[in-house]
């Protein structure tokens, strides 16, 4: 076999002959790119036993502090931020007119239990003086049985000659006037008995207005002891305003008492992944402040959507209509016997996620669908 022969001078040497590319690569990326869609497609439409939202903060149910009666603060106990025990002072009114008014109310107590007891003495000295009086009729009609059977008796006496017109006038005038007498004994025994009725309707109309006294003076010593203004739980003085020297009418908020002891996580999940939620299930909360991780359970779902309650709720009713996906809140309690959860305060943000097991929450209780009515399009018309 014969060499082949040099190139003549000046002539450039022939091209190499081409080489097929390697296809390994794009199809190892082909590979991939799907197995990528895939895992996407997985994650979108099938469900997660961890759900999880960054649409939660810190919250609890917070004390506003406000007066319950007007006056100039006199002193202030507590300072910003501080923490406070339940039955703790916190600020103090100026009592003076407070007290005042507890005086005007006993006294006023004290001037009508006088009068009560008086009246109660003259209701029961009266029975004695109706008896007196039931005595004077007896006697009135005594003496009028008297003076009638001696005016008959000088009459007689009188018409047959043995008497003279001059007695016989004075026993007329003795009968009249025993007559008088005795209308004058009824009378008094019918007053006597009136003012027994008199006299218990006034004893009960001052029983009365002593009840009304006693509750004034309740009412007053109660606006004293409201001059004491006192933490109504433990907790954190937390948005104070008020200072010495200002005048404060009932209901003004002052500061606010933060039971951080007894914060919770509220969670806003959109609806779609409320479907294997429920109370019970235990979660796990990361507080972006600190980098912590805690452990909490749902307590509860909320009844409605954020939006349910908002000063302008939707209406869906007329023109166009977008669904939008609502968010319910989810309220999640921490486990007990974690020192970390003292760091947490109202407002925070937070990461949780809830581990829902895929429980399946409507087993039993899925409605059926009832059978459609003849002639009645799918659609529900």
């Amino acid at each position: 076999m014969n060499a082949p022969s040099p190139p003549a001078p000046g002539t450039s040497p022939p091209p190499p002959p081409p080489t097929r590319k390697a296809k390994w690569p794009w199809i190892t990326g082909g590979v991939v790119l799907a197995l990528c869609v895939g895992v996407v497609v997985l994650d979108l439409y099938l469900p997660h036993a961890h759900v999880k939202t960054d649409d939660a903060y810190v919250t609890a149910h917070y004390a506003v502090i406000a007066p319950r009666v007007s006056g100039q603060v006199i002193d202030v106990a507590i300072d910003d931020n501080q923490v406070v025990k339940k039955g703790q002072l916190l600020v103090a009114l100026d009592s003076a007119d407070y007290e005042t008014a507890v005086a005007q109310a006993q006294a006023s107590l004290s001037e009508d239990l006088a009068q009560v007891s008086q009246a109660q003495v003259q209701v029961e000295r009266q029975p004695a003086l109706i008896l007196q009086a039931d005595a004077q009729v007896r006697a009135a009609d005594a003496a009028l049985t008297l003076a009638k059977a001696n005016d008959t008796r000088y009459a007689a006496l009188s018409r047959i000659g043995a008497g003279s017109t001059q007695q016989q006038q004075e026993h007329s005038t003795t009968l009249r006037q025993q007559a008088a007498a005795l209308q004058a004994a009824q009378a008094s025994l019918t007053a006597a008995r009136d003012q027994l009725n008199a006299l218990r309707a006034l004893r009960d109309s001052m029983l009365a207005r002593v009840g009304t006294d006693r509750a004034r003076l309740r009412q007053a010593r109660l606006n004293l002891s409201y001059t004491r203004i006192t933490a109504p739980l433990d907790g954190v003085v937390d948005q104070r305003t008020v200072q010495a020297g200002n005048i404060v009418s009932p209901g003004a908020a002052m500061l606010t008492v933060v039971p951080l002891q007894d914060v919770w996580i509220e969670a806003n999940y959109r609806e779609l992944e409320l479907r294997h939620m429920r109370p019970g299930q235990p979660a796990r909360i990361h507080v972006d402040a600190y980098d912590i991780w805690l452990d909490g359970i749902v307590e509860s779902i909320a009844p409605s959507s954020g939006a349910a309650y908002s000063p302008i709720p939707p209406n869906n009713a007329t023109g166009n209509f977008t669904k939008i996906v609502q968010r319910l809140p989810v309220k999640i309690i921490l486990k007990p016997g974690q020192p970390n959860a003292s760091l947490l305060h109202i407002g925070m943000s937070v990461e949780t996620v809830v581990d829902t097991g895929l429980a399946d929450v409507t087993a039993g209780g899925r409605a059926a669908v009832p059978p459609a009515r003849p002639n009645q399009e799918r659609d529900g018309t």
